[in-house]
């Protein structure tokens, strides 16, 4: 039997920048090469909220900060009292008696242990507004399986429900009761009646922009080339092109737009690193007057 992967779980900042990358319309793999990580982690992470990014966890006001905590600890270890400690900070007794006592008392209090454990005890999720409401739900249910949009439902309920609040639901509140399955309050098969039924939601302005397969990260419109590679009036700017065959025959091609003078680049391998190492090393030998700009096809050679 093989050995079992070790599964390192995310970090904030993974998470962060893997739901930032998936807003702008980048895929598994492409996410993936940039954090070092497996595409099928990249994929759970997405799948399991249904490719909709979860709402980023903030501390109220009202409750203590690890830095308040801290006050608190030293104030212990001081033998200071506890309406000492609340005055000097601020507080209540009763909310500074009430902390020590949740977590532990005064022999065993630490800020950080404390905080720690009141982060995790406070992911308290928010009950889903089509749950609360039966009969929003039966009637969101029935539109969706007449093949209804639900910015059509939405916008419906306001015009025949007017003044009944409980009967009113954003189509962004319906979406994400479809995708986000842990919400339970519609049937995954309804999903299917969407007009774009994919398994997780994409954002729809990264489609807009174009941004999906083969997308160059960084990439500068062919709009902003100098208008001289453009009318072919001075020489030195290329057209590159990957020609394609089995894993180990690709050829890349640079065209030289003034004369057409043409260079073939046997490649290893399509990934970026291998063709930008190849293309670099033909480059180098040209002179610097050859070497203006380069315009490529947005294939996914050069996704990085």
């Amino acid at each position: 039997m093989g050995r079992r992967r070790l599964r390192v779980p995310f970090s904030d900042a993974e998470r962060a920048v893997v739901w930032q990358r998936w807003g702008q319309g980048a895929l598994y793999p492409h996410i993936a090469r940039e954090l070092g990580r497996d595409p099928m982690a990249i994929a759970y992470v997405i799948v399991r909220h249904g490719g909709i990014a979860p709402p980023s966890r903030r501390r109220a006001p009202r409750v203590l900060s690890l830095l308040e905590r801290e006050e608190i600890s030293r104030g212990l270890m001081a033998m200071e009292s506890i309406r000492s400690i609340a005055q000097r900070m601020g507080r209540a007794p009763s909310t500074i008696s009430r902390e020590i006592r949740r977590h532990g008392g005064k022999a065993t209090y630490r800020a950080t242990v404390a905080d720690a454990d009141a982060w995790a005890l406070a992911r308290r999720p928010k009950e889903c507004r089509l749950s609360i409401h039966p009969g929003l739900q039966s009637v969101v249910a029935e539109k969706l399986r007449r093949d209804w949009s639900p910015e059509q439902i939405s916008r419906w309920l306001l015009k025949t429900y007017p003044h009944d609040p409980d009967m009113h639901v954003s189509h962004e509140t319906i979406y994400r009761t479809l995708y986000v399955q842990a919400r339970g309050a519609l049937k995954k098969e309804l999903v299917d009646h969407l007009r774009r039924s994919n398994g997780v939601r994409r954002n729809r302005n990264a489609k807009r922009r174009g941004l999906g397969r083969g997308q160059i990260v960084d990439a500068v419109p062919i709009s902003e080339r100098p208008p001289e590679a453009a009318d072919r009036a001075v020489p030195g700017h290329w057209e590159g092109d990957l020609l394609a065959g089995n894993k180990t025959s690709n050829i890349a091609t640079l065209v030289e737009r003034k004369s057409r003078f043409v260079m073939l680049i046997r490649l290893p391998k399509r990934d970026t690193r291998s063709v930008m190492r190849a293309l670099a090393r033909r480059v180098q030998k040209l002179p610097s007057s050859l070497k203006k700009s380069l315009t490529w096809d947005r294939g996914l050679e050069m996704a990085q």
